[in-house]
């Protein structure tokens, strides 16, 4: 059985400040995607591969211009281009409407964070890049579980993860 846990995180001004960043270069990443996709599509090819688009950006985060990509977690952009590539092939597989650009505004702010790098213990999870942040609610939550597909989303600064 899989079960979602929502908790509260309380983070300092720093970790905040981190997390509003790994939000916003998932947002990024997952725009930046879909922006290649469509290019691709309008030029007549096929479905480029996450892989493909993985290691592009990769050699991307190398340039100057786009250095602050190494400022959150290699992950969270990763995990992005996945997802938004998962959405475009729900999307040619006619399970799902066209995939969408995310905006500041309208979307919610949410990154994915590795479950190997998950860490409760002692009323606080470690989130990669970000530190060890406290829980509101520090019994709420299972330690020593594995958890997949964690993600951290602003909802009031909430973060859920599945195990």
């Amino acid at each position: 059985m899989i079960k979602t846990y929502k908790v509260r995180l309380e983070p300092n001004k720093e970790q905040e400040q981190k997390l509003w960043q790994s939000a916003g270069t998932a947002r990024w990443a997952y725009n930046w995607t879909l922006a290649k996709q469509e290019e691709n599509y309008k030029n007549g090819g096929k479905f480029i591969n996450d892989c493909d688009l993985r290691k592009e950006l990769t050699q991307l985060k190398k340039t100057p211009e786009f250095e602050w990509l190494n400022n959150v977690s290699a992950q969270i952009p990763k995990q992005a281009v996945k997802d938004a590539c998962n959405a475009y092939k729900s999307f040619f597989g006619k399970k799902s409407q066209k995939p969408r650009f995310k905006s500041r505004k309208k979307s919610k702010p949410a990154f994915y964070n590795r479950e190997d790098k998950l860490n409760i213990h002692d009323g606080k999870v470690t989130i990669e890049r970000v530190g060890r942040v406290k829980l509101s609610e520090k019994n709420r939550i299972p330690e020593n579980v594995k958890y997949y597909n964690p993600r951290v989303t602003h909802d009031k600064t909430i973060a859920s993860a599945s195990h």
